[in-house]
């Protein structure tokens, strides 16, 4: 009798928890301002990267090496930004660092409008790339904050279409308004949407954690102050993921120009953010039910099968079809991976592990166009794509082997319990300074 009486409670309290999880909201004001203003970031530096080499080479009369540089230093921007940010939002605070970037991001893409050579290109792109990591990285941690913890993976992908739509809407807009309207108006564009982030960021209100305290209570400078220990396993994942989707970003439209196939190749990204939109929100449904390795152990595989599809196109369905493949892989990738970030730390580290995360996706997507390039000149195209197949599938031995197989035991459990512990000590140290 008092066994069945114990069910019933136990039941009873379950329906309540879960009562109380269906509450939660998500659809809040601050969550829809935060994605809007990383959509409008992310599409500002989507319709830069796609005319700046253009402009390198017809304004300032640029090769094809100076021209790659043109586009690949705001990146090298952005890692410097990511590792600073992760830092300096502990110690200011996520609001802060946004109005920081903000500023930032207003100024360089302001000073497009004068360059005049290309050391001047060169420095306002690392400028931009530096402006543009730290206000990504600070929307990307005031998200984590605002998302309730029963709904992360869901909140996620949702924010996560912020991305896959500027990725799409970003380069049709800047190669139609380049030969439309010109590199003035598109600056001129980008500078009014900066000031449309700073008035949403003004308006948005949310509860910043605690992230400053731990910063505080020592002396000097860590390695840990940037970077996240803990996110060695997933950023070396993740490296790997960006590696093999540098090829498709990188290669796309000399690829499909060498086939002629450009119509296809300039609608790749649109079908790929299609997938996104109507994926990423169910399967981040699914990884809160299921959990992460339901969800990521078949993105490596659609990854690597988008790729080698891509590799073998000669037809402009069979480039769509890789569309929607690589779509399922690195757009599921990009956002659950997130997710994972932000369940292995407390939240007071949620800034630097996030910092962390985008560093490795930098720099695989950075630094793997160089190296695939010269990989290309030895061996073509097709056999290129091939080798980012390889890495793709490493990407999920690695995940595997580093992660994945520890999900639910007993080592997972204690990692998120050190977690926890570590967030209740430092909300101790709060409650003592404050």
């Amino acid at each position: 009798m008092n066994r069945c009486r114990k069910l019933v409670d136990n039941n009873l309290k379950n329906g309540v928890d879960n009562m109380d999880k269906a509450k939660e909201a998500l659809w809040t004001k601050s969550f829809v301002l935060d994605t809007l203003i990383n959509f409008l970031v992310f599409l500002i530096y989507y319709l830069l990267i796609v005319i700046i080499a253009v402009v390198a080479k017809d304004n300032l009369h640029a090769t094809a090496s100076q021209a790659g540089l043109a586009v690949g230093i705001y990146i090298i921007g952005t890692v410097v930004a990511r590792l600073l940010a992760g830092r300096f939002i502990s110690i200011l605070g996520c609001r802060k660092m946004l109005y920081l970037g903000l500023l930032i991001y207003l100024i360089s893409t302001a000073m497009y409008f004068y360059t005049p050579n290309l050391l001047m290109l060169d420095s306002v792109r690392f400028l931009n790339g530096f402006a543009y990591g730290i206000t990504s990285t600070a929307t990307s941690t005031i998200i984590a904050a605002i998302i309730p913890t029963s709904r992360r993976g869901e909140g996620i992908n949702y924010y996560g279409l912020s991305t896959s739509l500027a990725a799409a809407v970003g380069p049709f807009l800047g190669i139609l308004m380049l030969h439309s309207l010109g590199y003035d108006f598109i600056i001129a564009f980008c500078v009014a949407l900066i000031i449309l982030c700073g008035i949403g960021s003004v308006i948005m209100k949310f509860n910043e954690p605690k992230l400053g305290i731990e910063s505080e209570a020592h002396k000097g400078i860590r390695i840990s102050d940037y970077i996240e220990p803990r996110m060695n396993s997933i950023s070396l994942v993740s490296i790997l993921v960006g590696f093999a989707y540098s090829g498709v970003i990188g290669f796309m439209a000399a690829y499909t120009k060498d086939l002629d196939l450009i119509m296809a190749g300039t609608f790749f990204f649109v079908v790929y953010a299609v997938v996104i939109t109507i994926t990423r929100p169910l399967l981040g449904i699914v990884f809160d039910m299921k959990g992460e390795n339901f969800v990521l152990y078949p993105c490596f595989v659609s990854l690597a099968l988008g790729i080698f599809l891509l590799s073998i196109a000669h037809s402009t369905w069979l480039v769509l079809l890789s569309a929607v493949f690589v779509g399922l892989g690195y757009g599921t990738f990009m956002s659950n991976g997130q997710a994972v970030t932000v369940k292995i730390v407390p939240v007071h580290r949620i800034g630097v592990a996030t910092s962390t995360y985008f560093i490795a996706l930098d720099m695989g997507l950075g630094f793997g166009p160089y190296i695939l390039g010269a990989v290309k000149e030895v061996v073509g195209y097709t056999s290129m794509f091939h080798v980012t197949v390889v890495v793709a599938l490493l990407a999920l031995v690695a995940y595997y082997l580093l992660y994945g197989r520890y999900v639910g035991t007993e080592r997972d459990l204690s990692l998120k319990a050190r977690a926890e512990e570590e967030e209740i000590r430092n909300r101790k140290r709060n409650n003592k300074l404050a």
